[in-house]
């Protein structure tokens, strides 16, 4: 049985490692870093088999690809705190020479990262090949991808869903943050989504619902939308959560899409986050 409590106490501290990151970096995007993290926990210390060894190629593991890249706090966080890498190179973010760029890249070879995610809608592409390459292989084990409701305005992205379909990739899960948020406002302002989930339905995929800050709730979707896999269709899951869930400053508002706090802000932001697994340390001076 999946220990909720635990994942709890290491979703908190994640967040208190994003909320320092954007603040050491003076940049970086907290909104949907803070809002996506009870869903990332879940999937790394709860969900996914997988192994922080780390081999490119991701044979005989479940998999994760992170489309809406802009949120790399949050992914940083949880594979340092997942093993793939020491948790004092948080303190590098967004600084001259690190692995940790603002979106994900591969040039350094940062363990975890399989593939650069900074150009919006390409994420899904990238999981159907290596979901279609793990069927050819004979492994079982599946593919996961996150995107944006706001990335979901990218062409590329309704192909992907098209051809997935299609090809009956049913060891692919995708998961939607649908947060109704982008950089420049409200999604149903900027460029309506219409009926989200009847979109997906409509392109041959296999929806689920789930509140993305609810614990309990995303562990039990997960664990059914594992269950479903090999069933001839595609997982979609749209997750409703909150930009800048737990911190109040930041919740539900596009404006913390990517600026980062001020020292009085954090000092705030900090005192709403249990520190759970100890902060990692930062070393360089402001």
């Amino acid at each position: 049985m999946t220990d909720i409590s635990k994942l709890k106490d290491i979703a908190s501290q994640v967040r208190r490692d994003i909320v320092r990151q954007v603040y050491y970096a003076t940049c970086g995007h907290p909104g949907g870093s803070l809002g996506c993290t009870d869903f990332l926990t879940a999937l790394y210390f709860g969900i996914m088999e997988h192994d922080p060894a780390f081999n490119m190629e991701g044979k005989g593991e479940d998999v994760f690809f992170l489309s809406n890249g802009h949120i790399s706090p949050l992914f940083y966080s949880v594979l340092a705190r997942a093993g793939y890498f020491d948790i004092k190179e948080l303190a590098t973010f967004r600084k001259l020479d690190s692995r940790l760029q603002g979106h994900p890249a591969t040039h350094e070879g940062l363990p975890g990262v399989r593939v650069a995610s900074g150009s919006l809608g390409q994420g899904v592409s990238v999981a159907i090949g290596v979901a279609l390459a793990k069927k050819m292989d004979g492994d079982n084990k599946n593919v996961f991808v996150l995107t944006g409701d706001g990335e979901l305005q990218e062409g590329q992205i309704w192909e992907a869903l098209m051809f997935a379909a299609h090809h009956k990739v049913d060891n692919l899960i995708a998961t939607v943050d649908w947060n109704g948020q982008q950089i420049d406002g409200a999604t149903k302002d900027v460029m309506s989504l219409g009926d989200l989930p009847a979109k997906w339905e409509a392109f041959g995929w296999e929806v689920l619902y789930m509140n993305g800050n609810d614990m309990q709730e995303v562990v039990d979707t997960l664990k059914e939308a594992k269950r479903r896999c090999g069933n001839g269709k595609p997982i979609a899951i749209m997750m409703k959560t909150e930009m800048g869930y737990g911190v109040d400053f930041m919740m539900g508002s596009h404006k913390w899409h990517g600026v980062a706090p001020n020292a009085e802000q954090t000092e705030v932001a900090l005192a709403q986050l249990s520190e759970t697994l100890g902060d990692y340390p930062y070393p360089y001076e402001q």
